[in-house]
């Protein structure tokens, strides 16, 4: 031991406790720094054994809540700023909105129970004009994918049934020139924020 305080060697002293591990770093040999040198200053580590009162558990971070524009559209505050695709399921519309002005809107519907339709931010990641869905093998003409295969796409069903009937997560339009004027407008890479407010 003597030899390697000499070398300036660091010991590190490990102890198995029950379930897990305890690494303590133990002396350094204190050596005078060159001339001209910047030593960095030492920071005390903290060492935190598993099941001690100090290992807690972070809290889980809340659900923001969506902050409204007053008025009667019931517009996400978030959706003011930059290019946003904002739907809002509670009102059952989606509004393209740039730069905290409103270009179009239109009705929507979204998914059922068993296939919801994604809360959150996300942004659009592709576009496909003439789509057809690899799973359910139906039409999804004006794509545009947000989150996995959820889309904001037009949909005859919805336009035939009104909202007798729900998508499998998608946000569904009916009026097919607006969604295609939306689509003609969109770039990948607009923020999508949905939300039920």
């Amino acid at each position: 031991m003597g030899i390697l305080r000499k070398l300036g060697a660091t010991t590190t002293a490990v102890a198995m406790l029950g379930v897990g591990v305890l690494t303590a770093a133990t002396t350094t040999a204190a050596a005078a720094p060159a001339a001209g040198t910047v030593v960095a200053p030492k920071v005390a580590s903290k060492t935190v054994v598993a099941g001690s009162a100090t290992a807690k558990a972070k809290p889980k971070a809340k659900a923001k809540k969506t902050v409204l524009v007053p008025g009667r559209r019931h517009i996400a505050k978030q959706c003011m700023t930059g290019r946003y695709l904002c739907i809002n399921k509670k009102t059952r519309k989606v509004m393209f909105i740039v730069n905290g002005r409103l270009q179009a809107e239109g009705d929507a519907r979204f998914g059922g129970p068993r296939t919801p339709t994604k809360n959150g931010t996300f942004k659009v990641y592709r576009k496909s004009k003439n789509h057809v869905s690899s799973i359910y093998h139906t039409p999804m003409p004006y794509a545009m994918f947000f989150v996995g295969g959820q889309a904001v796409h037009y949909s005859a069903d919805f336009k035939a049934r009104g909202y007798n009937g729900s998508s499998h997560g998608c946000a569904n339009m009916r009026d097919k020139k607006k969604i295609a004027w939306i689509f003609s407008k969109v770039k990948i890479g607009d923020k999508v924020l949905v939300y039920n407010a």
